[in-house]
């Protein structure tokens, strides 16, 4: 199984507001970045999307490491979810059980997610970690390009 290890941010101008997400997949020697925004979107919703996106790209069941400074990415998918999925896809909150936010995308990241091994790993953000501060300016640039061509 291949082993491919994958940095991801995501990130909004306001939340919501015009949002991007980026990730720097490296795997044998190879790396190749990828890049997306949304006009109208959330901070967490673009790091789920960019997670995403990395392995749509997988083209074989790979071993994947992902790098996040999302906790919100990390802990969904490797403590919450299990939960979520065995709920019925609902979050307790108080008394109450209510829908799991960003249900979509989650579900999608699943679905991904059963085809590859995957193990996330948290990393504390502008801490000057190379390519979590490269993810970053990928993704100030996918919001600046998608606000400069209207």
């Amino acid at each position: 199984m291949k082993k491919v290890v994958v940095h991801t941010d995501g990130g909004c101008h306001g939340n919501p507001g015009p949002g991007g997400w980026a990730a720097i997949m490296r795997c044998g020697g190879r790396t190749k970045e990828i890049t997306g925004a949304e006009k109208s979107t959330t901070n967490n919703r673009m790091e789920l999307s960019a997670a995403i996106e990395a392995l749509k790209t997988l083209r074989e069941p790979c071993e994947v490491e992902i790098w996040t400074d999302s906790s919100y990415l990390s802990k969904g998918y490797m403590e919450w979810m299990p939960k979520w999925k065995s709920n019925g896809w609902r979050r307790r909150e108080g008394k109450k059980w209510k829908p799991v936010l960003n249900l979509d995308l989650w579900q999608e990241l699943d679905a991904l997610g059963s085809e590859h091994r995957i193990k996330f790993h948290w990393l504390r953000g502008h801490s000057g970690h190379q390519l979590n501060e490269r993810c970053d300016m990928l993704v100030q640039q996918a919001i600046d390009d998608l606000l400069t061509t209207k």
